[in-house]
């Protein structure tokens, strides 16, 4: 598969030759301008992008240079390339849910294509996509390995980035939130008062409030009092949480610092884990162990902000204060156990329920990497 060039500084890069009448590049960027203006999130928009550049290289390697070139046996052959194509490096081939992503952003383009009346038809009508695996998590972390991986940050080091830190690990196990939704909060979204948390432009552009526990709560207060100040350049933004220049952190330094924690912590199992799938580790334990414990796959699907799960045609809503109370009920991390809320809260789900639930899961994680 054609190689697509790095990171960088000046303007997007995007597929095609510009000099071709009626080539791709030109529909390639009024199709991505169309997706964003249809309140598609950012991460689709980069997505198609990319996905259709590997598409249109491949076209333009074989002499093919405008859309209405394409058949549909040269997109079969291109089927059969992405599941043929192994990669340099290690020589593997691409996953199930990567050629998924390669195939459908080229078929949502010729749909658009079609749509918008720019080809007399879809070639790419009858393009299907290979069937997603359904796999588990390799590993989970146990609740005896989460307080490990908490407890591994240094709190004391005078910069105060070790408290932050942990204030950010308590958040992302107790509420479950994806690593972008952390890194987007701001301090007004949290309400240590209640206990609950504002979650702006979740997955799938939609808000909501989850419950976060009494514990994350304290050091996220800690952290805003005794660190989050000594931050704060010129203007405060209102980021919760800050990198070290003070403006809000990017998901993948919240990535790596998660990682590196949970080398600190020296969890053999887990010492190879992929920096984009270290914030998904805590945001399994925090389900799994919810889960464990009694909890109803309805209200994790609530705090996990799955719009729904395999098995769940309508999505379930259930009140902030419903899911707090068995959110408090269920989840490990609190500062006072309570003999009587040791018990299962009713409705737990079946063990077939819960593997889907973690099948979300992996799909939402190998998502959010992209």
């Amino acid at each position: 598969m054609s190689k697509r060039p790095g990171k960088q500084s000046g303007p997007l890069h995007v597929a095609g030759d510009p000099s071709i009448v009626g080539g791709f590049r030109g529909y390639l960027v009024d199709f991505l301008g169309w997706t964003a203006a249809m309140q598609y999130a950012a991460m689709t928009v980069k997505a198609r992008r990319i996905e259709m550049g590997y598409f249109i290289d491949w076209c333009e390697e074989r002499g093919v240079q405008r859309p209405d070139e394409v058949t549909r046996a040269m997109l079969e052959r291109y089927r059969q390339h992405v599941f043929l194509y192994r990669t340099k490096a290690e020589g593997a081939p691409l996953s199930f849910q990567t050629q998924s992503r390669r195939l459908g952003s080229v078929r949502a383009f010729f749909q658009w294509m079609a749509r918008q009346h720019h080809l007399l038809y879809n070639p790419a009508s009858e393009l299907e996509l290979p069937k997603q695996q359904q796999r588990l998590p390799r590993d989970i972390l146990r609740v005896a390995e989460v307080e490990q991986v908490l407890n591994a940050c240094d709190t004391t080091e005078p910069t105060g980035l070790g408290l932050r830190d942990r204030a950010m690990l308590e958040a992302l196990y107790s509420t479950g939130m994806r690593r972008s939704e952390v890194a987007a909060l701001r301090v007004d979204d949290v309400d240590l008062n209640n206990g609950t948390v504002f979650v702006r432009l979740g997955k799938g552009g939609k808000d909501r409030v989850v419950p976060i526990g009494e514990r994350a709560c304290r050091w996220i207060e800690k952290y805003v009092f005794e660190v989050r100040p000594g931050y704060i350049e010129e203007v405060d933004e209102g980021t919760l949480f800050l990198a070290k220049h003070g403006h809000a952190m990017d998901p993948k330094q919240l990535s790596n610092i998660v990682k590196k924690v949970i080398e600190v912590a020296q969890l053999e199992r887990f010492k190879d884990t992929h920096p984009n799938a270290a914030c998904h580790l805590l945001r399994h334990a925090c389900a799994t162990h919810m889960l464990e414990n009694g909890a109803d796959i309805r209200y994790i699907q609530a705090l996990l902000g799955h719009a729904s799960l395999s098995t769940t045609e309508v999505y379930t809503r259930v009140s902030i204060m419903q899911l707090k109370a068995v959110h408090d009920r269920t989840h490990p991390a609190r500062l006072h156990r309570r003999g009587s809320e040791q018990g299962a809260v009713d409705g737990g789900e079946p063990a077939d329920e819960g593997e889907t639930l973690l099948r979300a899961l992996d799909d939402d994680a190998t998502a959010e990497a992209t």
